[in-house]
């Protein structure tokens, strides 16, 4: 290509794209950009072409290749699930995701088993960023075996620039062709309707630049076509009885379960002096845990959070609140602001209030759409199922009560000045939609407690059962784990 064509081209393709991402901001239309494909292939210099066409206000660049600490001491995703667009900017990654069924597939020797759960985590990934109103496009950088040796060799030539070859590197080159066929297999499982990928042959610079800056403008485009077209609801399931839900799990829990003061003194002493051990343990093997508490209002999920943490070590957990999200959270995908506390290896995040919030009161408030609320219930089971394949411990409890044990517990909090504070108009008024809610946590239930990630109703009349049921299943399930994480490090040496 000569270079009157090339500035020529460039300057048309600059202008379109200018113009493009001033009208995704204006319709607030998040826009991730990944660039992948092989070493040397140049991705960084393709990356600083294209973001010379566009206002620096309105993106920013990450590099996704180098795991530092808390890198690696959270699942793949999370990097980037944190770091996910806001509602009209544009995130561009230099190296992204694909790395784990890439590079770390291949200098790691990864267990097929894996391997087959991270394509999962990946593909439901994109999927959750795509519906969510995110339009990805996604880049892969061609070249030859021969063209990337002569790439490394110059580089090591330099003393400025030979840092950048490492060994890995060259590892994948010798072995272009085993490392080639994992790249193939990739785009093969990962290229889909939503979210197609797009092969640039990186071999000539300025025909490549031109490329990715098309592929680019075209997807723009087509993202804001999209936005315009009156979306079509995705049909999850035939018609629904409209009393399926009606009487469901709720309805079959037993609430005269009690317990007398004594004995529960005892069984608290008892399992918070266990749970200290286990807190120890935990760090030790570096092994993540995630507690979820749902309910409803009164029925004592701050008191049993309170028992649970009493003897834990507070630098190794969080509890982490759940209140309206902020205007920074309104324009991020709704389980950005539930990623970004996630815990790192041999922490506990204890979530007061959770991401159910989607299927429960966004749901029945009207605060998002039936379409959004309806296919919620598949995107946090796989981000669950994420955390579990990244070694987490995924705990959800319930805590149930009657009807008129809320109303003598709002009583009795409304009688005393120092709980007062407790009880807002808000939970009154959320008295009156008690059918629709039970109705909405029956559904839920049933549809997101998995054999992983399950749901526990914990029977809440009596705050004395509740504190120790939920401090039994905390302990057993934490057991249970480092028994299979010690036993597997047995099997391996």
């Amino acid at each position: 290509m000569l270079k009157k064509e090339y500035k020529e081209e460039k300057e048309k393709l600059g202008m379109r794209l200018g113009l493009l991402q001033r009208k995704l901001k204006d319709v607030k239309i998040p826009v991730l950009i990944v660039f992948d494909g092989y070493d040397a292939a140049g991705k960084g210099l393709q990356i600083n072409r294209l973001i010379q066409t566009l206002d620096p206000r309105g993106f920013d660049v990450y590099t996704g290749d180098r795991d530092g600490e808390e890198e690696r001491m959270h699942p793949f995703l999370w990097q980037f699930a944190i770091k996910a667009p806001a509602d009209g900017r544009i995130a561009i990654f230099d190296t992204s995701w694909y790395k784990r069924v890439q590079m770390d597939r291949f200098d790691r020797k990864m267990k097929e088993k894996e391997v087959e759960a991270a394509f999962a985590d990946i593909l439901a990934f994109e999927k959750q960023l795509v519906d969510g109103g995110c339009a990805l496009i996604k880049l892969f950088f061609q070249i030859s075996e021969k063209e990337q040796k002569r790439r490394f060799e110059k580089l090591e030539s330099s003393d400025e620039t030979s840092w950048r070859i490492k060994k890995e590197e060259w590892e994948r080159n010798l072995h272009y062709e085993k490392y080639e066929k994992i790249n193939e297999e990739m785009i093969e499982r990962t290229h889909t309707p939503y979210a197609p990928w797009t092969v640039i042959d990186a071999t000539h610079k300025d025909p490549a630049a031109l490329a990715v800056m098309r592929t680019v403008a075209d997807a723009m485009e087509a993202a804001l076509k999209a936005h315009e077209t009156e979306r079509v609801p995705e049909v999850y399931e035939g018609p629904v009885p409209p009393d399926k839900y009606k009487k469901g799990i709720l309805s079959r829990t037993d609430l005269t379960k009690s317990m007398e003061r004594e004995k529960y003194e005892k069984k608290l002493d008892r399992l918070q002096k266990k749970l200290e051990r286990l807190h120890s343990e935990l760090y030790r093997y570096r092994i993540p845990v995630v507690l979820g508490f749902e309910g409803w209002d009164a029925a004592g999920k701050g008191g049993a959070i309170r028992r649970l943490t009493s003897h834990l070590d507070p630098r190794g957990y969080k509890v982490c609140p759940t209140a309206s999200p902020n205007d920074v959270e309104k324009i991020h995908h709704y389980m950005w602001r539930f990623w970004n506390n996630f815990p790192k290896d041999g922490h506990i995040a204890i979530f007061d209030r959770t991401w159910y919030g989607r299927v429960m009161v966004e749901r029945i408030e009207g605060f998002c759409t039936e379409d959004e609320w309806r296919r919620a219930y598949e995107e946090i089971n796989d981000v669950e199922a994420h955390l579990v394949h990244s070694g987490a411990v995924v705990l959800k409890f319930w805590i149930h009560i009657d009807k008129d044990e809320q109303e003598r517990r709002f009583n009795d909090r409304m009688k005393n000045p120092e709980k007062r504070w407790k009880i807002t108009e808000e939970d009154w008024r959320n008295r009156e939609k008690w059918d629709q809610y039970e109705e909405a946590v029956n559904e839920m239930l049933e549809r997101t407690s998995t054999k992983d990630a399950p749901w526990i109703v914990v029977e809440g009349n009596s705050k004395y059962y509740a504190r120790i049921k939920v401090l039994e299943t905390v302990v057993d399930a934490l057991e249970k784990k480092i028994k299979d994480v010690e036993k597997a490090k047995k099997k391996h040496g």
